[in-house]
């Protein structure tokens, strides 16, 4: 079975296993995602679950897409995000997808929105190193350093590491493990680094490379 939920990153912790070992763990407030719709391939020409996460007032969203919640009979939601999964029919429209549908060792993907540091140099960027700060270098010792070559190629070949807008870009990790389902709270803990800030929304899903 195809699996995935929406979340929000709490921050980290660590717990202990059976023998004592200390594991790294990110906790998750994953669901509970009501199903707002099914999309098939007669339908629509593939096949997809949207999901929602966060109840907010009705007034916060626009006609359009309050009419789909209200078409779904579910609450209005912060968060509206499409999965592609192969197993739609399992779904209904107006139930609730929670953290009961992983268990203990999973292997997951979760996505998320990186952290936005704006414009930055290339030794923040790129993690190069900074010119020496003796024996006539400077005034600059955080600059790029040399373009290329002057007579050929002439010119700076494509992709080469520059300053510019750093973070802010989806990024997923893949094959993290789900060491505890916590159906309680809502909540799953994931061994080790998630993408984003406290606070930041998440999507996870089985890994792709299980």
């Amino acid at each position: 079975m195809n699996k995935a939920i929406i979340g929000k990153k709490l921050g980290m912790t660590q717990i202990f296993s059976a023998d004592g070992k200390v594991i790294p763990v990110t906790v998750v407030e994953a669901g509970p995602c009501p199903v707002v719709q099914i999309k098939t391939i007669e339908k629509d020409g593939y096949e997809a679950v949207k999901l929602g996460f966060g109840e907010v007032k009705e007034g916060a969203l626009n006609k359009p897409e309050a009419g789909q919640f209200k078409k779904a009979g579910v609450a209005c939601q912060k968060v509206l995000k499409e999965f592609r999964l192969e197993n739609v029919s399992e779904f209904e429209v107006g139930k609730n997808v929670t953290v009961e549908i992983f268990k203990d060792g999973d292997k997951v993907d979760v996505s998320g929105q990186s952290k936005g540091h704006g414009f930055s140099g290339v030794i923040k960027r790129w993690n190069q190193q900074r010119l020496k700060m003796t024996h006539g270098v400077g005034p600059v010792h955080r600059e790029v350093g040399s373009m290329g070559s002057i007579s050929a190629p002439s010119r700076v070949f494509k992709n080469k590491h520059m300053p510019g807008q750093y973070g802010n870009e989806k990024v997923t990790v893949q094959n993290l493990e789900v060491v505890k389902v916590d159906t309680a709270r809502n909540a799953l803990l994931i061994k080790g680094a998630i993408p984003g800030p406290t606070g930041g929304i998440v999507t996870i899903s089985n890994s792709v490379k299980a």
